[in-house]
């Protein structure tokens, strides 16, 4: 259903405030770079620190450039299933052709509590779904096993893996076949995810190295594997770069270089530091995006 290059999308601020033109200017440039789908209100884009109005806001806004274009993946997840289930619901009467739900964060349920979490989204909305897996972040690792029941499930259609166990793509699809949509969620291994089962990249590099990302996807696709392994390797500093503090403080700076908006996050994330951001532009400049 969904493959090769993905963007989680920044979500730009400017004094404080979502950065509407830049944000939409960015969608248009990453569908004129070849990305193959948009992820709006996923953790890149802040998603916790958007206030219910600029959440939806934003999701239309992506809309308005991508509609008809490139699919768009709405972010709609939660640590409340209530209020997870509102958002999907906006995603679906906005037009989303899918949404990005994340597991429960803070909460720490069981397996069963994630089970029934995603079940309830599903069961409240019909639009499909796409699970996001970041125990990095949600504290909560959802199993395979858990996988394999979500999976009967008919509007829930994919993973994202943000777990960087390589292993585990290739679990899934052993008990699942290649009708569940995987897609990484860690722009270093995105083609070593690909070689175990997935089919493309939900990635944070691609905000700024679009074609490039896209290019590499599509190498892989079509059996390129001196091209995709090429970009790969030149790829590498720049991911190194860009998740060497945390994200999105390193890909906003690399933004603000391009000139497309400010490198501004919004409390309790902080701007990049000096260090990381020599980083950042070294690995950019290695690159000749800037």
């Amino acid at each position: 259903m969904f493959k090769g290059s993905l963007t989680a999308l920044i979500t730009p601020f400017r004094r404080g405030r979502v950065d509407e033109k830049a944000f939409q200017d960015l969608v248009a440039w990453q569908i004129a770079e070849g990305t193959d789908a948009l992820v709006p209100c996923g953790t890149t884009g802040e998603s916790p620190t958007l206030t219910p109005a600029e959440h939806i806001r934003v999701i239309e806004l992506c809309l308005e450039v991508a509609r008809g274009k490139v699919p768009v993946i709405a972010g709609t997840g939660s640590n409340s299933t209530d209020e997870a289930i509102e958002l999907t619901r906006h995603a679906r009467i906005a037009g989303a052709d899918a949404a990005l739900v994340v597991a429960p964060y803070y909460n720490k349920p069981s397996q069963e509590g994630l089970f029934r979490h995603f079940e309830a989204i599903a069961a409240s909305v019909d639009i499909p779904i796409v699970v996001y897996n970041i125990p990095g972040r949600s504290v909560i690792d959802i199993s395979v096993e858990t996988f394999e029941r979500l999976a009967t499930i008919p509007t829930i259609v994919g993973i994202k893996d943000a777990t960087a166990k390589l292993d585990r793509p290739l679990q899934i699809r052993s008990r699942l076949g290649d009708r569940f949509c995987q897609l990484s969620g860690e722009d270093a291994t995105a083609i070593a995810f690909n070689a175990q089962g997935g089919v493309g990249c939900i990635s944070v590099t691609s905000n700024v190295a679009p074609a490039l990302c896209a290019k590499m996807q599509a190498a892989w696709a079509a059996g390129d594997l001196a091209t995709c392994f090429d970009l790969r390797d030149r790829l590498m500093p720049l991911h190194e770069a860009l998740f060497c503090e945390t994200s999105p403080a390193p890909v906003k700076y690399a933004f603000s270089l391009l000139g497309r908006g400010t490198a501004e996050l919004r409390l309790p994330l902080v701007e990049a530091s000096p260090a990381a951001q020599a980083k950042v532009e070294a690995a950019m400049r290695g690159l000749g995006l800037i």
